[in-house]
């Protein structure tokens, strides 16, 4: 018997991203792009006040304006309904109706209220100054803890309360471990333990994704069928979410998400603008296009984070973590987002994070601000609960005088200790956090740097050198249904795909999940390319538009390969099942006796063998089939994970402050992640890379900053500070490699993990170049301002936070 050599494997290869060539070269069709005849262009009267009574609102100038189709205010649109939260977190959640155009109240500053409709954008939007909206003002409130404790003027007068929900964890209650409250309380007298508290504030970031948001709707489709492209993450989410909330039958509904540029959660929503443009088609009858401004991006799309955490940590004098409490203030914004309610609660099995804390207790209390709406960014609730536990870790080891890796070591979870189920009642599947460690000290240099650290501190050195450490783990592959299902989800979490083979050796993979910039198609392609063993260039890739994807839930929660590329090797794997079956009866044998590999099936112990894509072209004919086997090798899958995939990594950070300017320069950057099985290392470099620089932005950077009267002051790139490279360090990354035993290929996720980890890391480095003069906490962002400030107020800086040893109160 003759062998040829298997071709060479794509699962690992760099492969570059095939989807590239079309997006770089001016043959991307984003939603702005799309022209049909007769469509008109949407622009937007936004509410400039946070808080107000909407008295009248005139539209005779701007219906007679140059070619002004039509004005619409809240009024004139008696079929709209509320947009739906999905996420009810607690029975009693109370939820503001949140009209897409209101009627009577406005709550944030950029709320629509009114909607004009002309043959040109310019039109449109000359058209807006000529609305005359007269307003009431009502009282503002921007102030969490007023929102929380009751002083502040309650927004939603029918809630009677600024408190949406209050939803609590409590591993004592659950089974899951001890009772944090009494483990703290045992500590604060007990000489060799100590207590330490501290409050953190997670600023309000803004998505900043490269395209703004749009949406184009033709209501004229066949059989009434009305097509809405949207640059949207979810597009079978929007089908759904558009009937249950506006009455739309859902088979009336087509979804197209085309290319989509960049989305970062902020496109996972069902947003006030695309049910207005919705609205305007089917009342004119013809297609409507509406497309954002950056400044309407920034003011009226949501934001992210924007929490107050306040942490209480016992731990035994050797580092030893007895007891965590986490008291959590979020900031829902004037209403209730898609998922917003659930974000801080995803964090809630993270705060524990890779450490065996006996005892924790979780409780985040929900409010509403005069401000946009809160929902995902980039890690939803995960890198809030990574900054506030790593935070805590070198608090802890400042406390005790030990180095911050020792104090980690001494607390995290072992290698040989896997599967580990923790506090927070997860199961880590698998994980090595010593073997990371150590190759980020390697790469780091992490003694030299210490040393350095010590000679400039003793000369008095200008420049002062800090390091920071973020060990972190993640729950990504969003998510189990049954999870999401006793969290009061309004949605599943599994995910479809389906193959179609072609006659011609072509393989169309269609799956629910929709990319705008991670490089699904090639990833995707390389694993149906290796399990079918066709071509790479052979496989190709359908996605984002509901009427040839019909079942998916999309793209977020790092749930792509790990969920939706899953569902792919299912369907594949059944299509091979097909195949086996009529290559036995071509080859004349048992179908116990064939063996595939590479695309072809073999008879065991001879020569004779035939492709798959030899059957594709056999059952395209149907010529010489078994009895009773149908002519289609094409198959589907649905994917429910049983658990979630637990990527982890080390990342260590040495900056430089310069303590005359407070300037804050990243000397060195390693990022060592473990993601599971590596598809593309290329594709996996891209993600790292672009959420080191989301996380370093939020601690540098990056906030949205609101008056006390609800003004928006950081509405654009002027005043809000999105890095560019030249404001970022270069990278060193590398990885290790323990494979999820929670699906079939072994990945894990990768989207966030630079987002989750490095925010904590640089910070805590930048704290510890400057300790010495009395700090103890600086907020984020970290300007040179800030840092200059803090500096000089020195030990009244410090005494903001508080700790206790042996029972101190």
């Amino acid at each position: 018997m003759t062998t040829t050599e298997a071709p060479p494997a794509e699962i690992g290869r760099a492969r570059t991203r095939k989807e590239d060539q079309h997006l770089i070269t001016g043959h991307s069709t984003f939603t702005d792009s799309i022209v049909l005849p007769g469509m008109v262009h949407l622009a937007m009267v936004r509410s400039p006040l946070a808080h107000a009574t909407i008295t009248s609102i005139d539209t005779t100038a701007a219906r007679k304006a140059p070619g002004v189709v039509g004005v619409w205010t809240g009024r004139d649109f008696p079929e709209q309904g509320g947009l739906a939260c999905a996420w009810p977190i607690t029975p009693d959640m109370k939820s503001p109706v949140h009209l897409p155009v209101p009627t009577d109240t406005v709550n944030h500053v950029g709320e629509i209220v009114a909607v004009i409709a002309a043959r040109t954008k310019a039109e449109a939007v000359d058209a807006v100054e000529l609305v005359d909206v007269q307003y009431s003002e009502l009282p503002v409130v921007t102030d969490l803890a007023a929102a929380r404790d009751g002083s502040a003027p309650v927004i939603h007068g029918d809630l009677g309360t600024n408190v949406s929900a209050t939803w609590v964890f409590d591993s004592g209650e659950a089974g899951t471990g001890g009772n944090a409250s009494a483990a703290i309380e045992a500590a604060r007298s007990d000489p060799d333990q100590i207590v330490v508290e501290r409050t953190f504030r997670q600023q309000r970031l803004i998505p900043a994704y490269m395209e703004p948001r749009s949406t184009v709707c033709d209501p004229n489709g066949v059989g009434d069928q009305i097509t809405i492209w949207s640059a949207t993450q979810i597009p079978h989410i929007l089908r759904t979410m558009l009937t249950l909330s506006q009455g739309i039958p859902e088979g009336k509904l087509r979804i197209i998400a085309p290319d989509v540029g960049g989305g970062f959660g902020g496109k996972l929503e069902v947003t006030p603008e695309e049910v207005a443009t919705i609205m305007v088609a089917r009342q004119l009858g013809k297609p409507a296009k509406y497309t954002e401004t950056r400044s309407e991006t920034m003011m009226a799309a949501h934001h992210g984070r924007d929490q107050i955490q306040h942490l209480t940590l016992s731990a035994r004098k050797d580092g030893t973590i007895t007891g965590f409490d986490v008291d959590l203030t979020a900031n829902m914004g004037a209403y209730l987002a898609l998922v917003g309610p659930g974000v801080p609660i995803l964090g809630a099995f993270m705060y524990n994070a890779i450490y065996k804390i006996p005892a924790y207790r979780f409780s985040c209390t929900n409010v509403f601000t005069n401000e946009v709406m809160t929902d995902a960014y980039r890690g939803a609730g995960r890198p809030e609960a990574t900054f506030a536990i790593e935070r805590m870790m070198d608090e802890l080891a400042t406390e005790l005088g030990m180095d911050p890796i020792e104090v980690r070591r001494r607390n995290w979870i072992r290698h040989e200790e896997f599967p580990f189920t923790t506090v927070a009642g997860l199961t880590y599947d698998s994980g090595n956090y010593e073997e990371a460690t150590d190759k980020a000290l390697w790469h780091f240099g992490y003694d030299d740097l210490r040393a350095e650290q010590q000679r400039r501190r003793e000369s008095g050195d200008r420049i002062q050198l800090g390091i920071g450490t973020s060990t972190f783990t993640e729950m990504c592959g969003l998510a189990p249904s049954r999870v999401l299902g006793s969290l009061s989800y309004g949605a599943g979490g599994w995910e479809a795909a389906s193959i179609r083979m072609l006659p011609t050796g072509v393989v169309e993979v269609v799956t629910g999940i929709s990319p705008h910039g991670q490089g699904h198609v090639t990833g995707f392609s390389q694993i149906v390319a290796d399990r079918l063993g066709v071509p790479f260039e052979n496989v190709k890739i359908l996605h984002g538009d509901t009427n040839i994807s019909a079942k998916g839930l999309d793209t977020y929660g790092s749930r792509s390969l790990a969920v939706g590329g899953i569902a792919v090797v299912k369907a594949a794997d059944k299509v091979i099942a097909k195949a086996k079956t009529i290559a036995a009866h071509l080859l004349e044998a048992s179908e116990d006796d064939i063996d595939f590999a590479h695309g072809t099936f073999t008879v065991r112990g001879t020569e004779s063998s035939v492709t798959i894509g030899d059957i594709a072209l056999a059952t395209f004919t149907g010529h010489n089939l078994p009895d009773g086997v149908e002519s289609s090798l094409d198959s589907e899958a649905v994917f429910d994970p049983e658990n979630f995939s637990f990527p982890h990594g080390t990342h260590l950070c040495a900056a430089e402050v310069d303590t005359e300017t407070g300037k804050v320069t990243i000397r060195k950057y390693v990022a060592v992640d473990d993601v599971g099985v590596v598809i593309n290392p290329l594709l996996v470099d891209g993600q790292v890379h672009g959420g080191l620089a989301q996380g370093i932005a939020q601690a540098l950077y990056e906030e949205a900053q609101y008056s006390v009267d609800g003004q928006l002051t950081s509405g654009t790139f002027v005043d809000y500070l999105v890095p560019s490279a030249v404001d970022l360090p270069d990278y060193i990354t590398d990885k290790t490699i323990t494979p999820s035993t929670s699906n079939p290929l072994g990945v894990k996720g990768v989207g966030e993990a630079g987002t989750i980890a490095s925010t904590p890391a640089v910070v805590n480095a930048v704290l510890d170049a400057v300790r010495q003069f009395g700090v103890a906490d600086i907020p984020m962002p970290m300007t040179p301002a800030r840092v200059w400030q803090a500096i000089q107020d020195g030990s009244t800086t410090a005494g903001s936070n508080s700790s206790s040893m042996g029972g101190a109160a």
